[in-house]
């Protein structure tokens, strides 16, 4: 609960924006240290082709080259191989730091080439020979999927990791009038991060790394050095500079990131990298990359009774976390619906693509894109609107914890409220009748509309245990306060929340507060910033650690003001500890901190975690000459449980809804058979700018979690969430008319044209 005149719950502007528009930001690029004073610049030469032996490495030509000063090969490394994360993948589809005999995909890095300037680099770069026998490429995972080309001949599969029930039910379907399947392709995409990778790495005389990396959780990035470099956790220390976005590609270390440290380590001297936007393209983790099979069924009243999706995920060349995330999709499979019958499937299979690994939502989105499409689907077949199919299958509200069926407890819910206030703000019935005098007249320009329900899991770890997270507030003598968090903020407004939160408690003002995060010296502990965690747990745990202070001052003021601790009572307007009734008799918190050093640490363990929901709709023009469409509205209403500042809350739903646009509309990796990548710049990767996107129409809507005491849940991926799908049925409902059923994302002009062509091939039109 908050108190009278909280500041809780209102629009905060941002601490930290006056600084980044004046000063800049310190990117990882930018650290200034002593301790880096006379760095070398790390180059790493990438392989250009999908999968091949290597034969020879020469060097020689690249040694002649200006400011040249070492070359690195995998086996001059000599460091243990990076074992897949999931104990279920076969060992033998471990990754190496730096490719040794075999490359899997073009820009994994095989030579670390090191010179005195950044510029230097990549000329040396190009004067390495590496001579390579090539080997056949699989781009495709239901390629791989069949095994007729062993990746890692070792492992005997191409399957990295399997989840499936215990049996599957051949009478799943018996029971429904209507059955409809169809396969979906959730496409691979990029995070293109505004900040690309970097590192710098020094190693002092006490043998001890100090590594300053952009990351979402440096305590995680420590862990991932101390293995990669088998070094002791305790000779290591990782600092988070500024982090120009993450969307989940920046949690831990990578294996370059190890390499700059090794090369510091070999030569004796700092070193550094910094990530050029073509190779980030290539080489950072992708994101999504599923194929999924919807089988849909249940009666032609609209009432849905049985569902099935079959996963087949594409790891890329190494099963990195990306091999998990149809965990994730099969935990929530049957989204906010109440469905009888449900049944998930999901194999991880290896490519000769980049690795793929965790993205803004990471394997909810494609859950919800599933079962939203299987939605529409299913309402096209039985001739029923979609709005409707959805008010007969929601989930009534509940406030006691629901089972899905499928392993996810969901804490609380009203999911029919939801969809209800976005079809009012979107005035829904008006864009039908809307749509329909278009189509009555054979308007070139058709109107769609595209709805989607969603539910998504919010503050789970990968830990064993509760969800916890760590903060420590202290009170200084001069009226300050510091706050250490385990939470790790690339672009969230932490600074700005967890002063509001610490101000809430103690009365100190804002700007007063400072907040401190990702330097394992200083916070050894934490979970950083990752699946909408941060505010349900660092920022409960700031909350919980202020209140803890407040009662430690409490019983110090009760020594010093000589009377019962009953009888005190804070004074936030004087940050203040006063005697009940008697206002002169106070002892200021910072009075106590001169005394005596005045801090609390303190861990917050959740019950569980937490799943926000939502509605969105979406309204798009096609031109059916075309095929090219534009997004017109996007109604969201995202339910995050209590709001702690509508500003922060708005600015991670705008966020988030533009990167699900982006996927429904924009954005893909491309590979040819060969697995050369054919959208590794941005002039041919594209994905929109403001001025593509149009005014998002967000909707509030609050049901709080008992999970935690401030009642809220995550927002951080919703956006991306409820988006992605809505959009995509807005296309297709747009051209449904002509007979298009699906199509896959993203919806390009091109892919639009050709589903209405092939439709009107069938004499589908109606």
């Amino acid at each position: 609960m908050t108190s009278p005149g909280s500041i809780l719950g209102t629009r905060v502007l941002r601490t930290e924006d006056p600084l980044f528009l004046t000063r800049g930001a310190v990117y990882t690029d930018d650290v200034v240290d002593e301790s880096l004073t006379g760095a070398v610049w790390v180059t790493f030469v990438r392989s250009h082709v999908a999968h091949a032996r290597i034969v020879s490495i020469d060097c020689t030509a690249a040694s002649q080259s200006p400011g040249f000063v070492a070359a690195f090969t995998g086996a001059d490394l000599g460091l243990p191989d990076r074992a897949p994360m999931w104990p279920t993948v076969p060992l033998g589809m471990s990754r190496p730091i730096l490719a040794r005999d075999t490359v899997r995909f073009v820009g994994e890095a095989v030579v670390a080439v090191v010179t005195t300037e950044l510029y230097q680099g990549e000329d040396a770069a190009e004067l390495v020979e590496v001579e390579y026998e090539p080997l056949p490429a699989v781009v495709d995972p239901r390629v791989a999927a069949a095994g007729g080309v062993l990746l890692f001949p070792d492992a005997g599969t191409n399957i990295a990791c399997t989840f499936e029930p215990p049996s599957r039910d051949e009478h799943l379907f018996d029971d429904c009038e209507v059955v409809v399947t169809r396969e979906i392709v959730n496409q691979r995409i990029a995070p293109a991060p505004m900040e690309t990778r970097a590192a710098a790495a020094v190693w002092g005389a006490d043998g001890r790394l100090t590594s300053w990396i952009p990351n979402q959780g440096a305590q995680g990035a420590k862990a991932d050095f101390a293995t990669m470099l088998d070094v002791p956790p305790e000779l290591i220390r990782v600092v988070t500079p500024d982090v120009g976005g993450a969307f989940g590609a920046k949690f831990g270390a990578d294996a370059e990131h190890a390499a700059v440290a090794f090369v510091a380590r070999a030569l004796g001297r700092p070193a550094r990298w910094t990530e050029n936007r073509y190779d980030n393209l290539l080489a950072m983790t992708h994101g999504r990359a599923q194929v999924q099979t919807v089988t849909i069924g249940g009666s032609r009243q609209g009432r849905v009774s049985a569902y099935r999706l079959e996963i087949l995920q594409d790891c890329g060349a190494y099963p990195a976390i990306g091999s998990l995330l149809p965990s994730l999709t099969r935990l929530m499979a049957p989204g906010t619906y109440d469905i009888a019958k449900v049944e998930s499937a999901a194999r991880s299979v290896v490519t000769t693509t980049t690795p793929v690994g965790a993205y803004r939502g990471a394997g909810r989105p494609e859950a919800t894109a599933a079962i939203e499409r299987a939605m529409d689907l299913f309402a096209a077949e039985i001739g029923m609107d979609p709005a409707e199919v959805r008010r007969l299958n929601l989930l009534a509200p509940f406030d006691n914890p629901h089972q899905n069926g499928q392993g996810a407890l969901y804490d609380s819910g009203d999911y029919g409220a939801a969809l209800e206030l976005a079809l009012e703000a979107a005035d829904y019935r008006a864009l039908r009748i809307e749509q329909l005098r278009r189509r009555d007249q054979h308007d070139i320009r058709q109107l769609g509309i595209g709805l989607a329900c969603y539910v998504e899991i919010t503050g789970a770890g990968l830990e064993a245990g509760a969800p916890h997270e760590n903060a420590q507030v202290e009170v200084h003598a001069d009226g300050t306060a510091t706050i250490l968090t385990g939470t790790s903020p690339h672009g969230q407004g932490h600074g700005t929340a967890w002063a509001m939160l610490a101000s809430d408690e103690l009365g100190i003002a804002i700007d007063k507060i400072t907040v401190m995060h990702g330097d394992t010296d200083l916070i050894p502990e934490g979970g950083g910033t990752g699946g909408s965690r941060s505010l349900q747990q660092g920022g409960a745990a700031v909350r919980q650690a202020s209140q803890e202070l407040v009662e430690l001052a409490m019983d110090r003021a009760s020594e010093i003001l000589e009377v019962d601790r009953a009888d005190l009572e804070l004074d936030r307007a004087r940050a203040s500890i006063m005697v009940r009734g008697a206002p002169e008799a106070v002892v200021s918190l910072a009075d106590l901190a001169g005394k005596k050093r005045l801090f609390i640490r303190s861990v917050f363990s959740a019950a569980g975690p937490t799943f926000p929901f939502g509605a969105h709709v979406a309204v798009v023009e096609v031109d059916v000459e075309t095929g090219k469409a534009d997004l017109l509205r996007l109604i969201a209403v995202d339910d995050a449980g209590v709001i702690l500042n509508p500003l922060l809350a708005d600015g991670q739903r705008h966020g988030g809804i533009a990167q699900g646009v982006a996927q429904t509309l924009y954005e893909e990796m491309v590979y040819d058979d060969d697995g050369n990548p054919l959208t590794a710049t941005f002039a041919d990767y594209p994905f929109p700018s403001a001025a593509e996107m149009p005014m998002f129409e967000l909707v509030t809507m609050e049901t709080p979690t008992s999970y935690n005491s401030l009642g809220a849940k995550g927002i951080g991926e919703a956006g991306t969430i409820g988006a992605t799908p809505a959009v995509q049925n807005a296309v297709i409902d747009a051209v449904a008319h002509l007979g298009v059923r699906h199509v896959d994302m993203p919806t390009t002009s091109r892919r639009i044209w050709r589903a209405i062509s092939d439709a009107a091939a069938d004499g589908a039109i109606s």
